[in-house]
């Protein structure tokens, strides 16, 4: 029974931490958008709203791998085990497919800083 309320209480954190990573994608893609509306769509603010955009979507990965873990709790066979790899995998390597691109266009972004 204490098990039970624990693992819903468990369940229940878990999905207000995936929330919060939602919503901090919609903020970035939000901001990334005001940012090219403000500066009419130049070059520039191309670059600065595919950063915001990548940022914010590395920050909600790492709440939604924390969600993961939290669920974790839950994983009692093994099904549910490899599925939880799986899924750990495709999110970390999204994250690492992201920081390269967020490096990359930071290093572009400089280079062209330094042109002028």
């Amino acid at each position: 029974m204490i098990a039970s309320a624990l693992d819903h209480t468990v369940l229940d954190l878990a999905l207000l931490i995936e929330f919060g990573g939602s919503l901090l994608v919609v903020a970035g893609c939000a901001h990334g958008l005001f940012v090219l509306f403000r500066n009419r769509g130049s070059r520039e603010s191309i670059v600065r709203a595919r950063l915001l955009v990548a940022d914010s979507i590395i920050a909600a990965l790492g709440f939604k791998t924390a969600a993961t873990l939290l669920k974790t709790i839950e994983l009692r066979t093994w099904d549910a085990i490899l599925m939880f790899a799986a899924i750990f995998a495709l999110r970390t390597l999204i994250k690492r497919v992201l920081a390269w691109e967020e490096e990359r266009l930071r290093a572009r972004a400089a280079l062209r800083a330094s042109e002028y």
